[in-house]
C-alpha cells in the first residue's frame, strides 16, 4: 500500500531501462532478459464478449459517484490508486499477461472501456468499449539497474504519480518492475472512477492463488453479481440506507433515539460546513510531483497488544499513530500542534456479496479530526478510540453518501465548487484495506 505525502520537491531518478509490452523483443536485446520466443502474438481489441449482453456489453452511464471521481482530477491531486505487490521471483510476463486479460479484461467490462468521448453535455459521462483495445497499451515492462533496491522503486513509483492517464483509453495501466530485490515488483495504476479501495483490492487479489500453478488450471469464473439494468431514480438506494439506518435509532416507541438521530445529525451537518483546519505546515496548493513511502511490517500482534492495553481496535492504533506522526511533523516546520481533520472512506459494500461486473464505488467519507494535537501516546489513543466509535454510531456515512450521489447528479460547474468546497475540509484521506493474510503467487511467482 503505497502512502502520498503532499510535498513540492524533486523527485530522484534512477536510470530505467524499459518499454511497453508491446516492444519486448526490443526490451530483451535492451536488458538481457531471457527470449519469450518468436511465436509470440499481439492481441489486439477482442476482450472475451461472454456472458455480457445487454447494456453492460455496450455504453452505460457513470454513477454519479463514479463521476464525482472523474472530475475531481487536478494536475496536481489526481483521483488514481497506486499500489505495489513485491515478488520474491522474477516474473513470467507473457503468462501474467494472460492472466491480467482473463481475471480483469474479460470479468469486468470497466478494463476495455473509455470514458465515451461524444456523449452530449447534458447527459452524464458514458463508458463504451474501447474500439482500439489493446492490452498492450495498459502493461508497461521496465527493469532496474543492477543492485537497485527500495529508493530506485520508490523512485520509480513516484515518477508515474503525476502523470494522468490516458482518457482515449480504459483508465488503467500496470507497470512490472523486474531486477527488483532478485524479483519484480508489480505497480497497479486505477482510476478511481472505477471502483473504490476494496473492490479494486479484491480485484487485484484475484490476480492471484494459493500455489503457484495455479493459474495454469482452468476454474470456472467466481460468481459475480450482474446488479443489472432496471429503471431506477438515481441516488434512491442511498436514501433507502438512510432510512433504515434513521428508523434503527428512530423507532415510534422511542422518543429519545429519535432526539438522538436529531442530534447527530445536526452535529455532522456542523461537521460538513462550518469546520474547517487550522493555519499550518499541512495546509495550501500541494505540489504537482509526490512522494510514495512505505514502511516495514509491523508485528500484528504487537499491535493488537497495544489496543487491548486501551480497549481500541487495530485501527485506532494506527490512526493514533499517525495523528503522532503528523504532529511530530508540525513541530518540526516550526508549527503549534492542533487537532486535524482527515476523511476517513466508510465501506458501504456488503463484504460477504460477489463483486458486480461494473464494479463502481460504493462507499462513504466520514469526517475523523485526528487526535494531532493530544500531548502524549495514550492520549492520542484514547481520543481515536472515541471518535471512530463516535463514527461507527452515527449515521454520518450514510448521509454523506447520499450527499456524494447528489453532488455527482448536478451541472458540473456547480459540482466543481461543491466539491472543492467539502475537500477543503479536511487535510487528505486516511484509509486502510486489508490484504491477504498470507504470501500468494501471481503468474506462478
Amino acid at each position: 500500500h503505497l502512502g502520498r505525502r503532499v510535498e513540492d520537491r524533486a523527485v530522484p531518478r534512477g536510470p530505467v531501462v524499459g518499454s511497453r509490452s508491446a516492444d519486448l523483443r526490443d526490451r530483451t536485446r535492451l536488458v538481457g532478459a531471457a527470449r519469450l520466443g518468436s511465436g509470440r502474438r499481439r492481441v489486439r481489441s477482442a476482450p472475451s464478449s461472454e456472458g455480457m449482453e445487454g447494456p453492460v456489453a455496450g455504453r452505460r452511464p457513470v454513477g454519479p459517484v463514479d463521476n464525482i471521481w472523474l472530475r475531481m482530477d487536478r494536475p496536481n491531486n489526481l483521483m488514481v490508486i497506486d499500489s505495489v505487490m513485491w515478488l520474491d521471483e522474477p516474473l513470467d510476463i507473457e503468462r501474467f499477461r494472460a492472466v491480467l486479460h482473463s481475471r480483469i479484461v474479460d470479468r469486468f467490462p470497466v478494463f476495455h472501456q473509455r470514458i465515451a468521448p461524444d456523449t452530449p453535455s447534458w447527459l452524464p459521462p458514458q463508458w463504451e468499449d474501447d474500439p482500439d483495445f489493446d492490452l498492450d497499451d495498459h502493461l508497461t515492462v521496465v527493469s532496474l539497474p543492477d543492485g537497485a533496491g527500495e529508493p530506485e522503486l520508490a523512485a520509480y513509483v513516484e515518477s508515474l504519480m503525476h502523470v494522468p492517464l490516458d482518457r482515449d483509453h480504459a483508465l488503467w495501466e500496470v507497470h512490472v518492475v523486474e531486477g527488483y530485490g532478485g524479483g519484480a515488483a508489480v505497480v497497479c495504476r486505477f482510476h478511481h472512477a472505477i471502483a473504490d479501495g476494496i473492490a479494486l483490492a479484491q480485484v487485484l487479489l484475484s490476480l492471484t492463488d494459493e500455489d503457484p500453478n495455479g493459474d495454469l488450471v482452468e476454474h470456472p469464473v467466481d460468481p459475480v453479481r450482474n446488479s443489472g439494468w432496471t429503471l431506477s431514480v438515481p441516488g434512491l438506494g442511498a436514501a433507502r440506507s438512510l432510512v433504515s439506518t434513521a428508523t434503527k435509532f428512530a423507532r415510534p416507541s422511542l422518543v429519545q433515539d429519535a432526539a438522538t438521530l436529531a442530534s447527530q445529525t445536526l452535529h455532522i451537518a456542523d461537521k460538513l460546513l462550518l469546520s474547517s483546519n487550522p493555519p499550518g505546515p499541512l495546509l495550501g496548493e500541494p505540489g504537482l510531483l509526490k512522494r510514495a513511502v512505505w514502511s516495514r511490517p509491523h508485528p500484528l500482534s504487537q499491535i493488537k497488544a497495544i489496543g487491548r492495553s486501551a480497549g481500541a481496535t487495530v485501527n485506532d492504533v494506527l490512526v493514533a499513530a499517525v495523528a503522532g506522526a503528523l504532529s511530530e511533523y508540525v513541530v518540526d516546520e516550526g508549527g503549534t500542534p492542533e487537532d486535524l481533520t482527515t476523511m476517513v472512506p466508510v465501506n458501504l459494500r456488503p463484504v460477504d456479496e460477489p463483486l458486480p461486473r461494473e464494479l463502481g464505488n460504493k462507499f462513504a467519507l466520514a469526517m475523523l479530526p485526528m487526535p494531532t494535537g493530544a500531548r502524549s501516546p495514550r492520549a492520542r489513543l484514547d481520543a481515536s478510540k472515541q471518535r471512530m466509535d463516535s463514527i461507527k454510531a452515527s449515521p454520518e456515512a450514510y448521509i454523506t453518501f447520499g450527499l456524494i450521489n447528489a453532488i455527482g447528479l448536478t451541472h458540473p460547474r456547480l459540482e466543481d465548487v461543491l466539491v472543492d468546497f467539502f475537500s477543503g475540509k479536511a487535510i487528505g484521506v486516511t484509509t486502510n484495506v486489508m490484504g491477504p493474510v498470507q504470501g500468494r503467487y501471481v503468474a506462478g511467482s
